[in-house]
């Protein structure tokens, strides 16, 4: 039997936050894929932002906390490929994918750099967040090493 979940709510207790709520330093993965599933989980929050474009595929802003950042992307159908830096992505409609295709719902984590692309007839919107302040970064990779990784 372990003790480590009573430790945690008794931390929480003493910190003053919730146990499992951001704190000041940076967040663990789990943390950082649980607040993306309740930001997809609550549509009301971002779901004015997303704009469909037939000539290209965006990237949206969608909240930028000190703990993290996150964001949208929208992708037409047949759209180029957009280089990604995120910790943990979900997608939320349509089809895409990074090498095998993605299907909405699970929160998917990564470690480096990678491609996404729009997979299908439809529009592809996937929200994706990063536990790194100042989250925008070069991804690091070159379009050689995308076609590598296909």
């Amino acid at each position: 039997m372990s003790a480590a979940p009573e430790i945690a709510l008794l931390a929480a207790a003493s910190s003053g936050r919730p146990a499992g709520a951001p704190g000041n330093g940076p967040l663990t993965l789990g943390t950082l894929a649980r607040q993306l599933r309740m930001l997809a989980a609550t549509p009301e929050r971002w779901w004015g932002l997303v704009r469909f474009d037939p000539a290209r595929s965006a990237r949206i802003d969608v909240e930028d906390q000190p703990e993290y950042g996150a964001w949208l992307m929208v992708m037409p159908p047949g759209g180029a490929s957009l280089a990604c830096d995120c910790d943990v992505a979900t997608l939320i409609a349509g089809e895409a994918a990074e090498g095998a295709a993605l299907r909405p719902g699970p929160v998917r984590v990564h470690g480096r750099p990678h491609w996404l692309r729009g997979h299908g007839a439809g529009y592809s919107i996937s929200l994706h967040a990063r536990a790194v302040p100042g989250r925008t970064r070069s991804a690091g990779f070159s379009v050689a090493e995308l076609v590598a990784s296909r």
